[in-house]
């Protein structure tokens, strides 16, 4: 468009950035993408792409001892962190490489340096060249929190740092009870680290219904990982080779490492958009509206730096509603409501819709349907874990208002879940649902008993 360099400049090349600039290329805008490290984001280049690789990683210790009760021998069995990281290296340089690919086969330009906002059509790069837009569109996402009044902060890591280190310490201390700190614990502790894991609330997974968080609880404590809640550390102190914590409680211990996962922040500092008057939340997120308009007509932002719903499908749907609306030509909205999750734990965690005390808050009638049970593989190998399923229904109108599932595969069935309470499913269609025999899954359609404890 006449009067400007570009037609939208893209601070940031993660999942929502990447998104938006592939489709307002394909719309025929003239697009620039810069990113100051690599292409990919959070999500693929230190975040939940080499999370899950880990988290198979972690698995196999358990799938050795299990697989004894089925006929294997699993004597010879060895584990090298050296290796992980290596092969876990190779598979980010080639999802880089494709996100790359990708982005410039749609036509879009991809400026490897940091770029900061000089005002509301102008972006600067970290070179010195300045450059024009029609639309900004900020997806920088969020960083690592980590609290610099604590005493030793410097010598704490956080997710970031735990996929590059050199060797596995004896024993990690994680503070946090959320996301990232229940599934580090569970890749720690499966890769023979002790671990100990630090939570200031009541139990883990603030957020999440309570019988789950209970019951997750209860199965990482058999798998050996200590959790303190209701506690927080209150100093970090050089010790040999490792550190030692000190936490509000009194208590203090040593550990190779103490790991800081409680919770990530936008990422907006020095991004200049005080130069354009771009508005920010009082949690410094960038304010937007439902079209993910900021408070400047022409500056945008999607995913993460707008703390709506940090999850990467989150930020790919805004970055595409954002082009659709912008140079598509169809005002599209994202829909924030039911949102599917998974929580990649051990054992994992499926959820989708409100929970048991959300529901009681907006519902004059709730009814429950859950149980408990051995997953059928535990049979033989004789592991001491149990899977948990639970729907909360509307006792009125008979709607599915939510699922819950923790156990193996919680994540794969809560995407298709996802779908099902969306379309207003009722207790009545998942009872008139044949089964699918024998899986874990046929709980969720031959639950029949309301839950009355």
């Amino acid at each position: 468009m006449s009067g400007f360099d570009y037609d939208l400049f893209v601070i940031g090349a993660g999942s929502g950035g990447v998104r938006a600039g592939r489709i307002a290329a394909r719309y025929g805008a003239k697009v620039a993408v810069a990113e100051e490290y690599r292409v990919g984001g959070t999500c693929v280049i230190r975040g939940c792409v080499p999370k899950k690789l880990f988290v198979y990683a972690s698995k196999f210790a358990e799938e050795f001892e299990d697989a004894v009760g089925f006929g294997w021998a699993s004597e010879k069995v060895s584990f090298d962190w050296a290796s992980l990281v290596e092969n876990k290296d190779r598979e980010i340089d080639r999802l880089n490489k494709a996100y790359i690919r990708n982005l410039e086969a749609a036509g879009a330009e991809l400026i490897q340096e940091r770029a900061t906002v000089a005002d509301p059509h102008t972006v600067l790069l970290a070179s010195g060249r300045k450059l024009t837009a029609l639309y900004i569109l900020v997806a920088t996402g969020a960083t690592p929190f980590v609290p610099r009044h604590l005493p030793g902060h410097e010598l704490a890591i956080t997710s970031n740092e735990a996929f590059h280190l050199e060797r596995l310490p004896s024993r990690i201390v994680i503070v946090g009870g959320g996301y990232i700190a229940v599934e580090f614990a569970g890749i720690f502790s499966g890769l023979g680290v002790e671990t100990v894991l630090v939570c200031r609330g009541e139990q883990i997974l603030r957020g999440f219904d309570d019988d789950i968080r209970n019951h997750l609880a209860g199965e990482m404590k058999k798998k050996g990982i200590e959790i303190r809640t209701q506690a927080n550390v209150a100093s970090i102190e050089r010790s040999g080779d490792g550190v030692r914590v000190g936490l509000n409680d009194g208590a203090r211990f040593g550990a190779g490492q103490v790991m800081f996962a409680t919770g990530r922040i936008p990422n907006v500092l020095g991004l200049g958009l005080e130069n354009a008057g771009v508005e920010l939340t009082p949690h410094m997120a960038v304010k937007v509206d439902s079209l993910s308009r900021s408070s400047v007509p022409s500056i945008y932002a999607v995913g993460d730096v707008t703390n709506r719903v940090n999850l990467t499908p989150v930020a790919i749907r805004e970055g595409h509603a954002f082009a659709d609306t912008v140079f598509g030509g169809k005002e599209v909205k994202v829909d924030h409501a039911l949102i599917p999750t998974a929580v990649f734990s051990q054992p994992e965690i499926g959820t989708v819709g409100l929970t048991e005390v959300q529901a009681r808050q907006g519902y004059r009638a709730v009814d429950i349907y859950k149980t408990s049970f051995r997953p059928m593989k535990h049979t033989l190998s004789g592991r001491d874990e149990r899977m948990l399923m639970k729907l909360v229904v509307d006792g009125e109108s008979d709607r599915v208002l939510g699922c819950h599932i923790c156990g193996p595969d919680a994540g794969e069935m809560a995407q298709l879940l996802g779908i099902v309470v969306r379309m207003g499913a009722k207790k009545s269609d998942f009872d008139a649902t044949m089964a699918v025999h024998p899986t874990a899954a046929e709980e969720l359609v031959t639950l029949r008993e309301k839950w009355t404890g």
